[in-house]
């Protein structure tokens, strides 16, 4: 049990730890690795979630998942970077130092407000619980905080991530409709974010929002 444990904190840190670094460097190919990483983390705690309820439909659709998050979105965000030369992003709205103080901030706020009410969750590691929901309020502040339209892309397919996780450790049931249904709709916004993603760059020459608002000033 101890060891299950070990290993399901392993994987959740594999989930946290990108979120954190996506807010940190400085190209846009290693942000698409870090959200490969965290991918591949979150396919496995749905695998292992899934071992004693295990069915075809619910094997296709974890199937499904893991070729959407593992392959697909990798492979579109690597495609967009490779088509308009995006190997280095912008950078983001604050300098790291106060970068790091706002994650620091998120974490203690995060602990003091909700680790008593995760405490309730008697099926549950409170720990684990505060940590997703860590990662979901750490993935907003990417949205705010960096200033490319890739990495904003990846902060919500990582928010997303992060509510997985939360539903996994809250025991949430993990149901083969409804995760047919995120993939879908995660599939379809890939598709339309790169589409719309390339029409900008099209437009201004640039996806570093800040030079677009320059632009139409």
């Amino acid at each position: 049990m101890g060891s299950t444990s070990q290993f399901l904190f392993i994987l959740e840190a594999l989930v946290f730890l990108p979120i954190v670094l996506i807010h940190l460097t400085k190209k846009n190919t290693n942000a698409v690795w870090l959200y490969l990483i965290q991918s591949a983390a979150v396919s496995s705690l749905l695998l292992i979630s899934s071992f004693d309820k295990i069915s075809f439909l619910l094997l296709v659709s974890l199937g499904s998942t893991i070729l959407v998050k593992i392959f697909v979105a990798p492979w579109f965000f690597f495609r967009l970077i490779k088509r308009h030369h995006l190997k280095f992003s912008a950078s983001t709205q604050l300098n790291t130092p106060i970068t790091l103080f706002v994650i620091a901030a998120i974490l203690y706020l995060n602990q003091t407000v909700l680790s008593g009410a995760f405490a309730t969750f008697s099926s549950s590691d409170p720990n684990l619980l505060l940590i997703s929901s860590a990662g979901i309020f750490i993935s907003l502040f990417i949205l705010i905080n960096r200033r490319g339209v890739l990495s904003q892309m990846l902060g919500i397919l990582s928010l997303e991530n992060c509510i997985v996780t939360f539903a996994i450790f809250a025991g949430l049931e993990q149901n083969p409709g409804l995760q047919f249904g995120i993939i879908f709709d995660i599939l379809i916004w890939i598709i339309i974010a790169n589409v719309f993603a390339s029409m900008i760059y099209n437009h201004f020459g640039s996806l570093d929002v800040t030079e677009m608002k320059k632009l139409t000033e």
